[in-house]
């Protein structure tokens, strides 16, 4: 029989629920020399801010056990940029849905570029990071805090008609009040997780190994903090979730499906194996077949 991979993320229809996950797969360019990309759901691209960025001093990533360390910083060429050139020449080798992910460091950052890309057509979903510092608070993270991350999306809501999804920090004591606040505000659906804060020390040389000391970790070690985290997440608001957090297999799709996402973002594995997202397409029917699922549909959330 011939398995349903479809899935529907807020009316923008999805061929299969993998979606490389920002940071992790550039623009899509690169890699659609090494594969045709049309087989991937949609496409997370790149963190875009409102003005170009550099990064982070190097070096910027530190491997770990089960994962790794980065501090890129959210280098690229900031929204005029990505909007001219960028989503462009993917458009031109990739016909499937477009999320555009975009951080800001002030509200009025997370305002203009929202409402530059609502007016991109090849743009379908809006992905906001709030776990970007607030420089009007302190340094503290949107995404830390319930009534900032639900001023975000209210501010964005307001000046954009696509769906917008809010990706969430894991750094957090609640996530659940967090997600909550987000769809009160108006937030369509919700991401996460993003990456944990760690740190490595070079005993060698008696240094962190990144320069910024700590990073976002990330890979297969914090799937299980992201499979209860959408869980949680998804049991608690009545909007969809991608879930996103060391998902590396065909199987992980489906635990974080059960779970309740709806969508299954693949992000370090990327960096370890550039075939991951294909790999992961071609399995899920094999997987379905052996656990007896004929429509993904049929599974999520299914775990109560």
């Amino acid at each position: 029989m011939v398995k349903d991979l479809s899935v529907n993320l807020c009316g923008v229809g999805l061929d299969n629920p993998v979606v490389p996950a920002s940071g992790t797969f550039g623009f899509g360019l690169e890699m659609a020399e090494v594969y045709d990309i049309n087989c991937l759901g949609a496409i997370s691209i790149k963190g875009t801010t409102r003005d170009a960025r550099f990064g982070n001093p190097t070096p910027r990533i530190a491997e770990c056990e089960m994962g790794m360390i980065n501090s890129v910083g959210l280098q690229n060429p900031g929204v005029d940029a990505v909007i001219a050139h960028e989503i462009p020449a993917l458009r031109k080798v990739y016909s499937k849905p477009i999320i555009a992910n975009i951080s800001g460091f002030a509200v009025e950052e997370y305002v203009e570029c929202c409402s530059k890309m609502d007016k991109v057509d090849d743009v379908q979903i809006l992905e906001v990071n709030v776990s970007c510092p607030n420089v009007h608070n302190g340094g503290m993270a949107f995404g830390t805090s319930a009534e900032a991350a639900a001023e975000v999306t209210r501010a964005v809501k307001a000046v954009t008609t696509k769906p917008v999804f809010v990706k969430l920090s894991p750094n957090v004591t609640d996530i659940v009040s967090i997600a909550k606040a987000c769809e009160e505000a108006g937030a369509d659906g919700i991401t996460l997780i993003n990456t944990m804060l760690g740190m490595r020390i070079d005993i060698a040389r008696r240094r962190p190994v990144i320069a910024n000391k700590m990073g976002g970790f990330s890979g297969r070690a914090v799937f299980p903090v992201a499979v209860r985290m959408v869980y949680q997440v998804a049991n608690a608001c009545s909007i969809p979730v991608m879930g996103c957090g060391g998902v590396a297999t065909a199987e992980d799709v489906i635990e974080m499906m059960m779970a309740g996402a709806t969508a299954v973002q693949v992000g370090a594995e990327n960096l370890r194996n550039p075939f991951a997202c294909k790999e992961i397409i071609e399995d899920l029917p094999k997987v379905m077949e052996r656990l007896g699922i004929n429509s993904l549909n049929e599974i999520i959330g299914i775990v109560k």
